[in-house]
């Protein structure tokens, strides 16, 4: 193994929103913000060295090399023929998401979105103003799926948009051909606008799942879908912002691009650098991150549904473990659980109460002492 993923390197005082964000003491574990505490491939370090000891930090555009990558690996991968044209840069997924919900939601439009859901979804659709229609994720067989007879009842005429996250954040699901389609038909019908963000879509903990970018199902799929990819989570560079939409018609990214415009701020030298040294050359790095998190997932599944009180479904993809506190015998148990020294996430912001998020990405020690103060935690007062 070249990389070593058990090496503790410290983010303490490094202006780290995980690490520095909410002033903790140094006997804190930070588990919430969903970036890895693991360092990065070389080749994306090497990169960003060329590019800082370069001494000049203008403006930059796009490498043809990376447009070129992006649409061989959408072929290799998924068997998926996109063009140039479709691709539109963006400063990350965030403003993306904000910027699909205001050009086809508004005061006078709905937007749906399963819930629990990746919080900038809830964001975006407040920002716009929109009408947000919420459809509760249900579980079935150990994971979390859409009811698709409610799903298919949440639309009305003025739904603009229904908004995607696959592989699911928090839930874990890596949505199957068939729900895919399920979806896809569904807003074909009432002729509504997908996005689909597919930020996690490397990130596959159980081997036996498989990503599918829902555009890539057929060619009427395609014509309503935005696609928005990243390597930021998978290679951890998300504070290099740099993600891309892929819009196949021409409308809806003509559409896209207005609404973005004056916005954003230009993508950086180095984002685009990271990104391009990631998908290009990071393979390697992730396929010895891949069996390291799974470790991690598999101790952390065992040990949570060990303790009285929680429940965790296994994940499917995503290094971020959705926690079901609703049986605990604790009241505020995220107070209690930071009275021990460990910060998760409320689920309440992912519009899931009762639920936590724990970020399993970091050494296997750290997840350990974590799982212990946990236990700790609930144990005594059982």
């Amino acid at each position: 193994m070249k990389y070593n993923f058990d090496e503790i390197i410290t983010r303490k005082g490094t202006n780290s929103y995980k690490w520095d964000y909410w002033g903790d003491d140094e006997k804190m574990i930070p588990m919430p913000v969903a970036d890895m505490d693991f360092r990065c491939a070389e080749p994306i370090i090497e990169a960003l060295r060329k590019a800082t000891e370069h001494g000049i930090y203008g403006y930059s555009i796009c490498p043809p090399e990376l447009i070129d990558l992006i649409i061989e690996q959408q072929l290799k991968k998924y068997n998926w023929k996109i063009e140039k044209e479709w691709l539109v840069f963006t400063p990350g997924i965030e403003p993306a998401i904000t910027t699909v919900c205001k050009a086809f939601g508004g005061e006078n439009s709905s937007i749906i979105t399963p819930i629990p859901v990746y919080h900038p979804f809830l964001f975006g659709i407040g920002y716009s103003k929109s009408k947000i229609i919420e459809c509760p994720l249900i579980e079935q067989k150990e994971r979390f799926t859409f009811n698709f007879e409610a799903f298919e009842h949440s639309f009305e005429p003025n739904t603009g948009l229904f908004m995607l996250s696959n592989p699911h954040n928090p839930g874990g699901t890596v949505f199957t051909k068939n729900e895919l389609k399920k979806m896809g038909e569904i807003c074909l019908k009432n002729k509504t606008i997908i996005f689909s963000d597919e930020i996690h879509c490397d990130l596959l903990i159980d081997e036996n799942s498989m990503h599918i970018p829902i555009a890539s199902l057929s060619k009427e799929f395609e014509q309503i879908t935005i696609t928005s990819i990243s390597p930021t989570k998978t290679y951890n560079t998300a504070g290099m912002a740099c993600s891309v939409a892929i819009i196949p018609n021409k409308e809806i990214r003509d559409k896209f691009i207005a609404e973005k415009a004056g916005m954003m701020p230009a993508i950086s030298r180095h984002a685009y650098l990271a990104t391009l040294a990631a998908w290009g050359d990071g393979e390697p790095w992730k396929n010895e991150l891949l069996p390291y998190l799974r470790k991690n997932h598999k101790f952390l599944l065992n040990k949570i549904n060990a303790i009285p009180g929680l429940k965790m479904l296994p994940l499917e993809a995503t290094y971020l473990a959705w926690i079901d506190c609703r049986a605990s015998p604790i009241e505020n148990i995220f107070e209690k659980l930071l009275e021990n020294g460990v910060r998760l996430v409320e689920g309440s912001l992912f519009n899931g109460p009762g639920f936590l998020r724990l970020n399993f990405a970091c050494p296997f020690s750290v997840l350990e002492e974590a799982v212990k103060r946990i236990e700790k935690t609930i144990l005594t007062k059982v």
